[in-house]
This record gives structure tokens, C-alpha cells and sequence, in this order.
């Protein structure tokens, strides 16, 4: 009973900590223009992947058609 009161404890802790630390941390954009040319770089990126790996693009396809599955078929 201990040994799980310990463990609530330092879980407990480790969630203040966190909370703690997210919190103390500023939410303001960047100001120089480096900075600003790399969150729009980030977020160019971002917005990419989201479009490349989304759900319509991945599962737009019938099973048949994909590469992975004529793959499963070859044997050396």
C-alpha cells in the first residue's frame, strides 16, 4: 500500500513538474525574421504532410492497388 501511495506521489509530482514548466514557458512568436522564415518553412511542412499522409490520401485506394500488397506476393 505504500509502495502505491509512493508512486501516486511521484506521478503526482512529475504532472506539477510539467505543469510547472509548460506553463513558465512564453507563448510569443518569434520576432526576427530567421525566425519567422523557419516557423513558415514548419508550417509549410506541416501542412504538406497532413495533405500527403491524411486519411483520403492514404485510404483513397483499393487494397488491390497498392504497392504493399503486390509486394506480399513476390517471392525471391
Amino acid at each position: 500500500m505504500v509502495a502505491l501511495l509512493i508512486a501516486f506521489g511521484v506521478f503526482g509530482g512529475i504532472g506539477v513538474l510539467l505543469t510547472v514548466v509548460l506553463l513558465r514557458r512564453g507563448t510569443g512568436r518569434t520576432e526576427t525574421a530567421e525566425g519567422l522564415l523557419v516557423e513558415q518553412e514548419a508550417l509549410r511542412r506541416a501542412h504538406h504532410d497532413r495533405v500527403s499522409f491524411g486519411t483520403t490520401a492514404v485510404h483513397n485506394s483499393t487494397p488491390m492497388a497498392s504497392d504493399s500488397y503486390r509486394r506480399r506476393d513476390v517471392r525471391p
